[in-house]
């Protein structure tokens, strides 16, 4: 069986991800096997979004798989009847409701409309591996705190907090939520309650963008009102080969 790959992140009106999605792709089309061809391999690895993009996400898997098995093929033989199938990896961090719910029934529209000649597969959510806690605490070694703060966006779905509880846990931090309690300012309350003065907060974000810059000001916020703190931000994960070779790892799943 011949595979292409999909890469599907959340979607923003920022440019930054998208920027940073077609740096991941190039990094993980790097992780091909060496009997796909150079020449048209890039058509292989491709990125889409869930939101923000003008086409709905069925559409854009339906438009990858021209793009890979169409005219793109790569030239190794002419594919029969099952032999192609598109892995689609979420860049997700959270198991909530896009990962859940919306990206599953996308994907049984593209497969409806695309037929059983090219066979999707949904492979598990970024968020899901067991070595992104090695990523992140890369991304905190060179900062010195007493204090982490783990931010993530949050999730409405039930049960979702408990991965960024979990991975809080296993950093020494404890967790905040963007979109939710127990807020970033709240946390700060309680760790600087607790006579703690140097903070540091780690995005719990794929790449810079929208709502890291709003992190930063509302930290700019926290310095006034806690003059006596040392606050640290460190960087969302960003695109790297580490996180390149967690995605290829995920479509062996």
């Amino acid at each position: 069986m011949s595979s292409a790959y999909l890469l599907v992140s959340h979607g923003s009106r920022d440019p930054r991800p998208e920027v940073a999605m077609q740096q991941l792709a190039k990094l993980v089309c790097n992780k091909l096997p060496n009997n796909y061809n150079p020449s048209s391999s890039e058509h292989l690895v491709g990125i889409a979004a869930l939101e923000m993009n003008p086409q709905p996400l069925h559409e854009q898997i339906q438009k990858f798989a021209k793009s890979a098995f169409g005219d793109a093929w790569f030239g190794l033989h002419q594919p029969s009847q099952n032999e192609n199938s598109i892995k689609i990896v979420p860049l997700f961090l959270l198991p909530g409701v896009h990962v859940m719910t919306d990206i599953p029934a996308e994907v049984a529209l593209a497969q409806q409309a695309i037929g059983q000649d090219i066979m999707i597969e949904l492979q598990p959510h970024l968020g899901s591996h067991p070595n992104l806690e090695k990523l992140l605490a890369k991304q905190i070694s060179t900062i010195k705190a007493e204090a982490w703060i783990l931010l993530a966006h949050g999730s409405r779905r039930p049960g979702s907090k408990e991965t960024v509880e979990a991975m809080a846990a296993s950093l020494s931090a404890v967790a905040a939520y963007w979109a939710g309690p127990p807020s970033l300012e709240s946390r700060v309350k309680e760790l600087v309650a607790a006579g703690y003065s140097e903070i540091a907060i780690l995005p719990y974000f794929l790449f810079a963008g929208g709502i890291t810059d709003a992190i930063a000001a509302s930290i700019e916020e926290l310095k006034l009102q806690f003059s006596a703190v040392n606050f640290q931000l460190a960087q969302p994960l960003g695109a790297s080969a580490e996180l390149a070779e967690l995605i290829w790892d995920l479509t062996d799943r």
